[in-house]
């Protein structure tokens, strides 16, 4: 699984330590899960991260043709 959330977070101008504060997610798994090196979080994670981005978390999740 990958995520859009740089993506969208650029579109916006914000950086992960700007996302971080308004979300309340950490720095840290905001990194990860933009990086790939984590690839599974928690709904309520996605939920406040979409949240902040104005998007649904439908629109974050990004699935790779196979």
């Amino acid at each position: 699984m990958q995520y859009r959330i740089k993506e969208f977070r650029k579109e916006l101008n914000m950086s992960q330590d700007e996302l971080a504060r308004k979300s309340g997610v950490s720095r840290t798994i905001i990194s990860g899960l933009e990086s790939g090196t984590i690839s599974v979080t928690t709904t309520e994670t996605l939920l406040k991260i979409a949240g902040c981005l104005g998007k649904k978390v439908s629109d974050i999740l990004f699935e790779p043709n196979v």
